[in-house]
């Protein structure tokens, strides 16, 4: 009976497994059965290449859609990254344990509220903020970066802690045998050993950045030109597929697809610079 259960569950967890990697074989085959003809009718490099995006003239150019979102991406890391590792080294190190409690849930609890209401404390805090040193239009890539660099940090906060507290113990007591102080002890003994768990954070972070949408729509300004500055609007590559796709027919819709695989293959890029680095880490 219990060589039958084994082979049950055995059984159970193959089904699992197998319908995760159907699902990813599926969506990659339906953007690219759907997106890339799209790209060959457009053309390759007047689709990434091209400066103006006017489906109205059959004109799909999404050269300022990926900027804005590398650009976006890159503040949202400039801001969230350093404050969220930090944050990880202090509640796994330094955090009294009564601290600790309340500051442990409340990191969780960033990472339940929906984007939405991100979005909207975007729109009327740091708009209005950035709008009074803007003539008044705070919607702009600097709002998204900040506004982005605030929803990663739960994310790399979780995963660096856990990273850090992974590490032996001795490790640590190694460097104070040493002599060395236990700031030092933290940062140049359990640190260096944490960093491909850290570095995993920060990617996990990159691809929330980079496919977030609707609070970047409501902070960004969707505006589908190139970025002129960090205080000007920018239209994003996720914000283009879901501002258009509710109306979007024939080649407008097939071009939006389109995105969706530019947007895939990122993600993919991100992943696989990761398991280099990875690599070159341990």
């Amino acid at each position: 009976m219990k060589k039958l259960g084994e082979q049950v569950m055995r059984i159970v967890f193959f089904a699992a497994a197998c319908a995760s990697i159907l699902a990813v074989v599926l969506i990659c085959v339906f953007l690219f059965a759907n997106g890339l003809p799209a790209i060959a009718e457009i053309g390759v490099f007047d689709f990434l290449l091209g400066q103006k995006w006017k489906p109205s003239n059959d004109i799909y150019g999404i050269l300022p859609m990926i900027l804005g979102s590398i650009y976006v991406t890159a503040g949202a890391v400039i801001v969230g990254v350093p404050i969220g590792i930090l944050t990880a080294i202090f509640m796994a190190k330094f955090c009294p344990k009564g601290l600790y409690r309340f500051l442990k849930p409340a990191t969780e609890l960033l990472a339940g509220i929906p984007s939405v209401v991100y979005g909207f404390f975007g729109l009327v805090v740091i708009v209005p903020i950035i709008g009074r040193f803007n003539d008044g239009n705070g919607s702009s890539i600097l709002a998204a970066s900040l506004l982005l660099g605030i929803m990663i940090l739960p994310t790399i906060i979780g995963v660096s802690e856990s990273a850090i507290r992974a590490v032996p113990e001795s490790y640590y007591e190694g460097g104070r045998a040493l002599g060395a102080s236990h700031e030092r002890s933290v940062f140049f003994a359990t640190l260096p050993a944490a960093s491909s768990g850290i570095l995993a954070a920060v990617v996990l972070g990159i691809g929330r950045a980079i496919g977030e949408t609707m609070a970047v729509i409501m902070v960004a300004g969707n505006h589908a030109r190139m970025p002129a500055g960090i205080l000007k609007g920018i239209r994003t590559l996720t914000a283009n597929i879901v501002m258009e796709m509710g109306y979007a027919a024939d080649l407008h819709r097939e071009a939006l697809i389109a995105t969706g695989v530019v947007l895939f293959v990122f993600i993919l890029m991100i992943n696989l610079l990761f398991s280099v680095l990875k690599r070159r880490v341990n």
